[in-house]
């Protein structure tokens, strides 16, 4: 390692009083070839510290260095100042450790010996290190106790994707251990929609594009693409840029205004090839793409990722005089979920989504003929195979599907269940194909599709071969109905099919 600057004696002088001056000549890194170099924020980090607020949501391309720099600038915050408790949260316990050597230990040991014989650690421990001003630093997956006045939550994106209930567990806890005006900073590449960190997102960019002024306990939105890091380019010759690029590539300026020079057309190509499907997620051109591709886990993922890029997901018109179909999921403490569908051709068109909770079914009737545009009537209401029990819950003990019947949806289908519940995802995989659904209407549903995914299995740090039962999933079985049930029921059969008025099941 080279000599590190000479620190003056009288160590507080102008120039070591600069923050900026700090982070720039007294802490050392590892950087991508393994070596250890001194740390020089780049233009990216440099542009977050000067626009950073109190509460930041940071999303990210891959390997623009955000958590080395929060991690740096905390360290930093700890030893020039006295009395401030930074905490850090990664998504696992090794994770965490791991932050902790190779970042603030690894730059705490190789300060100069002027700075580290004035501010000396009192504690240094695997997760936490004390200095002799009371500052401190601890990591950890949690950190509900306690007060602090920095928080760092490092890759939000993956613990909301793979632990929902410690990605909550932070937002009800840690967030509440930092008091508004202090420091927190959220940063994570994108992992799929839905979960908390897609929430803070979205509700961060809303913020942003309303424009009005923040007060602390808002989060500030800061969206760093590939494009912004200057070496991510590649001499043009040689490189091949196909048509679906080309195309890519004119409608990020044309709707974007992103203009790319060739050598970073050329960078995006050969980089492409590498990442394949995960190009979006990992190096996104903007701060919408890296939600929409499909996640790890994703029992959906490859379909709904080919409908996006086939233009399947976009705004579709309601036909008149084609029944509309509906297909539920029927929960009892939990969500209650209806898709409505028209079958023109050979494509099936989704047109609607609803869902709520507590509610009676009367409600979600009500719902359905007050949505029924004029002109339009219904079709064939499918149902899960326990609307046909008995509800003891009822003094007329009816079934759910005669009560629904008694509300005026008469033609009601019950869908067999199916033996494995992997059998009937897969005739959804392969459904998918002929599907076109509605961008606005079907909103909350796409985000059931595409966030319809296999429980984590912490301990073995594996997928579990079946579904993960959250807010999702009751979307995801209700459109799994319609797969079930074209197996065994077409629109060719309708000409045989009971009058209206008349329930019927297969």
């Amino acid at each position: 390692m080279a000599a590190a600057p000479q620190v003056l004696e009288d160590s507080f002088n102008t120039q070591f009083g600069n923050r900026m001056w700090r982070l720039s000549n007294l802490y050392w890194i590892t950087d991508e070839a393994g070596d250890e170099v001194l740390f020089k924020p780049n233009e990216e980090q440099t542009d977050f510290l000067d626009h950073r607020w109190d509460f930041n949501c940071i999303l990210k391309a891959r390997r623009l260095g955000f958590s080395t720099v929060i991690q740096l600038d905390g360290l930093d915050d700890c030893l020039f100042n006295s009395n401030i408790e930074f905490g850090i949260i990664a998504q696992s316990l090794d994770d965490a450790k791991a932050i902790f050597r190779n970042k603030i230990k690894f730059a705490y040991d190789r300060l100069p010996e002027e700075i580290k014989a004035v501010i000396t650690a009192t504690t240094d421990s695997a997760n936490e290190i004390r200095f002799s001003n009371g500052s401190g630093i601890r990591v950890g997956t949690s950190l509900r106790g306690g007060t602090l006045q920095r928080l760092h939550i490092s890759e939000y994106g993956k613990i909301s994707a793979k632990f929902p209930e410690k990605a909550k567990e932070i937002k009800t806890g840690a967030f509440n251990t930092v008091h508004a005006g202090q420091l927190i900073d959220v940063e994570s590449t994108a992992e799929g929609q839905g979960g908390e960190f897609h929430e803070l997102c979205q509700r961060a960019e809303r913020l942003k594009e309303a424009g009005e002024p923040l007060t602390s306990l808002d989060p500030r939105f800061h969206f760093y693409p590939w494009w912004m890091k200057t070496t991510h380019r590649l001499p043009k010759c040689g490189v091949y840029i196909n048509q679906q690029l080309k195309t890519y590539f004119q409608t990020l300026e044309e709707d974007h205004g992103i203009v790319l020079d060739a050598e970073q057309r050329a960078w995006y190509a050969k980089k492409s090839e590498q990442m394949g499907d995960s190009m979006k997620q990992e190096f996104p051109s903007t701060a919408k793409e890296p939600f929409e591709v499909a996640v790890e886990g994703a029992y959906y993922g490859r379909e709904m990722t080919r409908m996006r890029h086939d233009g399947r997901i976009c705004r579709l018109p309601v036909e008149t005089g084609v029944p509309i179909d509906s297909y539920w999921d029927l929960g009892r403490n939990d969500l209650n979920s209806i898709w409505l569908k028209q079958s023109i051709a050979k494509e099936e068109r989704w047109v609607g989504y609803y869902q709520n909770s507590g509610e009676s079914l009367a409600h979600y009737v009500a719902w359905m003929q007050e949505w029924l545009p004029n002109g339009c009537q219904w079709g064939a209401h499918y149902l899960p195979h326990d609307a046909s029990v008995t509800d003891l819950s009822r003094v007329d003990n009816k079934t759910r599907e005669q009560v629904i019947q008694d509300l005026g949806l008469k033609r009601t289908v019950i869908v067999p269940r199916v033996d494995d519940i992997r059998t009937g995802i897969e005739l959804t995989r392969t459904a998918l194909a002929s599907c076109w659904i509605d961008a606005e209407s079907c909103a909350e549903g796409i985000a059931c599709l595409d966030n319809y995914r296999k429980e984590w299995n912490e301990k073995l740090a594996t997928w579990r071969d079946y579904p993960r039962h959250d807010k999702y999933s009751n979307g995801a079985d209700a459109f799994r109905q319609w797969a079930q049930s074209r197996e065994r029921y077409s629109r060719k059969d309708w000409s045989d099919a009971p009058p209206l008025e008349t329930p019927w099941v297969l």
